[in-house]
């Protein structure tokens, strides 16, 4: 699988821990910054990663912040993302299972590494089951259409 990865400044060390752990554990990633632990806005690289999964760049995505509150706030702007910041390793299965979610989100300051790579783990361990679920995301979507063809730019 194609792993599109981000993080802002305060979260650059799990970034990095987390994309080779991605890369050895078989999928290829994309990095999409940030590259050092000098001070960046993370909704640059949110944008970037939910355009990479609409465009069809990567399949899914991981971003990291301190908290993982403002990277899923960012990324649910990118029209057609769906990001859920997880810290269990339930929420983050449930994400993509029930949730259809191309996008998770972490808290660096709010977990340690250990979970951080379990959580990865049941993300892209499980695909969308459709079901019951399907008709909620369905909702969801065209709702957002709606939205989207109603306002005037």
């Amino acid at each position: 699988m194609r792993i599109g990865i981000g993080a802002d400044h305060n979260a650059f060390g799990m970034k990095e821990a987390l994309r080779q752990y991605i890369k050895d554990s078989g999928n290829e990633v994309v990095d999409f910054g940030c590259f050092s632990e000098d001070e960046v806005d993370y909704p640059d690289i949110a944008f970037q990663v939910g355009t990479a999964i609409q465009t069809g760049v990567v399949e899914r995505g991981i971003l990291v912040c301190g908290t993982g509150i403002g990277m899923s706030i960012a990324a649910n702007k990118v029209p057609g993302i769906r990001s859920a910041q997880c810290h269990d390793v339930y929420s983050a299965e449930r994400a993509q299972l029930s949730n259809d979610a191309q996008i998770i989100t972490l808290g660096a300051k709010v977990i340690g590494l250990e979970l951080a790579k379990k959580i990865v783990d049941a993300y892209l361990d499980v695909t969308f089951a459709g079901g019951q679920s399907k008709r909620k995301i369905d909702q969801i979507s065209n709702q957002e259409k709606a939205y989207l063809g109603s306002v005037k730019g």
